[in-house]
C-alpha cells in the first residue's frame, strides 16, 4: 500500500529532515532582545506559511569572529549583520543580495515607514556609499549621539539651561564650561568639572562643528593637515590642558586631568554628579533613567561659530541577505520583517531598547518621558547625524592609525598640527591601499 504524502512527510519531520524552506538568521543579540525577536520570528512564520527560521546567536565578540570565517569560506548565513562600514567590501566582492526589489510590497511590513537616513546608510552604487538605488542591508537599528547635561546642576548654580535647538558656540560652550568647573571641598584641585569627554567617539563632533572633516569630498584623501581640522584638535586638547583662548579670552582646564581621568573615568563621575555634560546614546537611556540622581537632558553638540553646522554620528547595524540564500525572496522579505515590523519596533521603544526604526513611532518615542528631548535623537537621525569617515573607504585602519598616538597632543607633548603633520602621510598610505583593495575587488 502507497503511502500518504502526509505519512511521507511526517516520516520526514521525524528523521529531522526539513520540509519546509528554511531561513538562518545569525545576528548576536542580548537576552531582551532575543525575546523580541522570537516573537517577530513566530508572526513571520505564521505569515510565511512553509518557511522555518532557524535563528542562531551569540555574543557580539564571538559573533564577528564566526561571521568573518564563514565569509572566508563563502558560506554566510541568508541574512546576518551587516554595518555600514562592511557594506563595500561585501558588495565589491559580490557576498550581499540588492533588497530594492523586495521591499516595496512585502506583506504585513511597510518599507516607507522606515527613516530615510537609516536606509540610506545601506545604499551604495559601487562608487560612493549612501548614494544609487541599490539597498544591500535594513536597519536593525540607528545609534544617534547625543550630547546630554546635567539639568539638576545647572539649576543649583544658577546657569540658564541651553537652548535645545540651537548649539553653543565654543565660546559660549567654553564660558559655561568654566563656571561648573570648580575645587569643591577646598583641596586644591577641581572636582566638579564641565565636562569629561572620550577622544575616540566624541572628538569628531568638534571637527565637523568646525566645517572640517577626515577626508576631502572625494574620499580619497587625509584632510586632517586642514587648518580648520587642526584648530579643533588643539582646541579640544586645550580644554583639558588649558590655554584656549576665544576673542582674547584664555580659559582654563574644564575636564578632568589625564591622571584624574585614571582615577575614577568620565563616565563614572558622570553618573555621580561631577560633569555637566557627558554624551548619551539611545542604549544609555534605560540604564540613566534607573541610576542617575539628577535630572537630565540632550542638546546638540556646539560649533566653533552660530554660523557653523552641528553634527554628529549615527551608528547602528543592519540586516543583509547573502548573495547565494537558497530563497532570497523569503530571506530579503525576513530581513525587512525584522526591521520594521511594528510590534517589534514598539516592545524596542518601550524596553527603551533603541529608537523605533519607523517614523510613524516618532511620537510614542518622544512621549516616553526622561530625558524630555527624546526629539534630539530623531533630529540626529534625520537631520544632523552623519556616518563615520571609515564607512566611505575599504578598511578602518587609516582612521584608526589617527588615535595610536594621539596621546601626545592631549598630554601636551606635541602640538595639533605637528601631529596632524605627521599623520596625515602615514593615514593616506593604508587608506591609499585600502582603496586599491576597493579596485582589485570589482573587477
Amino acid at each position: 500500500m502507497k503511502k500518504t504524502l502526509a505519512a511521507i512527510a511526517a516520516g520526514l519531520l521525524f528523521a529531522g529532515v526539513a520540509v519546509a524552506d528554511e531561513i538562518t538568521l545569525m545576528i548576536y543579540a542580548q537576552p531582551q532582545e532575543k525575546e523580541i525577536l522570537n516573537q517577530v520570528i513566530d508572526r513571520f512564520e505564521k505569515t510565511h506559511k512553509g518557511t522555518k527560521v532557524n535563528f542562531i546567536t551569540s555574543t557580539q565578540a564571538e559573533y564577528d569572529q564566526k561571521i568573518q570565517a564563514q565569509l572566508a569560506a563563502n558560506q554566510l548565513p541568508d541574512v546576518f549583520y551587516l554595518g555600514p562600514g562592511a557594506v563595500r567590501l561585501y558588495v565589491d566582492n559580490g557576498k550581499v543580495l540588492d533588497l530594492a526589489p523586495y521591499v516595496q510590497n512585502a506583506e504585513g511590513v511597510d518599507f516607507s515607514d522606515l527613516y530615510e537616513g537609516a536606509v540610506d546608510c545601506y545604499r551604495y552604487d559601487g562608487a560612493i556609499l549612501g548614494q544609487g538605488k541599490e539597498i544591500w542591508a535594513l536597519p536593525k537599528d540607528f545609534g544617534p549621539f547625543a550630547l546630554a547635561y546635567n539639568k539638576t546642576m545647572f539649576e543649583k548654580e544658577g546657569i540658564p539651561l541651553p537652548s535645545k535647538d540651537v548649539p553653543y558656540t565654543w565660546k559660549e560652550w567654553m564660558d559655561v564650561n568654566e563656571k561648573f568647573t570648580k575645587d569643591k571641598n577646598g583641596d586644591g584641585q577641581a572636582d566638579q568639572f564641565g565636562t569629561g569627554l572620550n577622544v575616540r567617539w566624541s572628538f569628531i563632533q568638534f571637527v565637523w562643528g568646525n566645517g572640517a572633516d577626515f577626508l576631502d569630498a572625494t574620499k580619497t584623501k587625509v584632510d586632517i593637515t586642514n587648518p580648520k581640522f587642526v584648530e579643533a584638535l588643539q582646541f579640544w586638547a586645550d580644554m583639558t590642558l588649558g590655554g584656549t583662548v576665544i576673542d582674547g579670552k584664555k580659559y582654563g582646564p574644564v575636564t578632568p586631568s589625564a591622571s584624574q581621568a585614571q582615577s575614577l573615568d568620565t563616565y563614572q563621575r558622570w553618573l555621580k554628579g561631577e560633569l555637566a555634560f557627558f554624551p548619551a546614546g539611545p542604549w544609555d537611556l534605560a540604564a540613566f533613567n534607573k541610576t542617575l540622581k539628577f535630572e537630565y537632558d540632550l542638546i546638540p553638540w556646539p560649533v566653533h561659530t552660530d554660523k557653523a553646522l552641528t553634527a554628529t554620528w549615527r551608528g547602528g547595524v543592519g540586516y543583509a541577505v547573502a548573495a547565494n540564500a537558497k530563497n532570497p525572496k523569503a530571506a530579503a522579505e525576513l530581513a525587512l520583517f525584522l526591521s520594521a515590523d511594528k510590534e517589534a519596533n514598539k516592545m524596542y521603544c518601550d524596553k527603551d531598547l533603541q529608537v523605533p526604526n519607523l517614523k510613524s513611532m516618532a511620537g510614542r518615542y518622544v512621549a516616553k518621558g526622561s530625558p524630555a528631548n527624546r526629539q534630539e535623537f530623531l533630529n540626529i537621525i534625520s537631520k544632523t547625524g552623519r556616518a563615520w569617515p571609515q564607512d566611505f573607504t575599504y578598511t578602518a585602519d587609516w582612521f584608526d592609525e589617527f588615535f595610536i598616538g594621539i596621546q601626545k597632543v592631549l598630554d601636551g607633548k606635541m602640538t595639533a598640527k605637528e601631529y596632524c603633520e605627521l599623520e596625515q602621510p602615514k593615514m593616506q598610505k593604508k587608506l591609499d591601499k585600502g582603496l586599491a583593495r576597493a579596485r582589485k575587488g570589482k573587477k
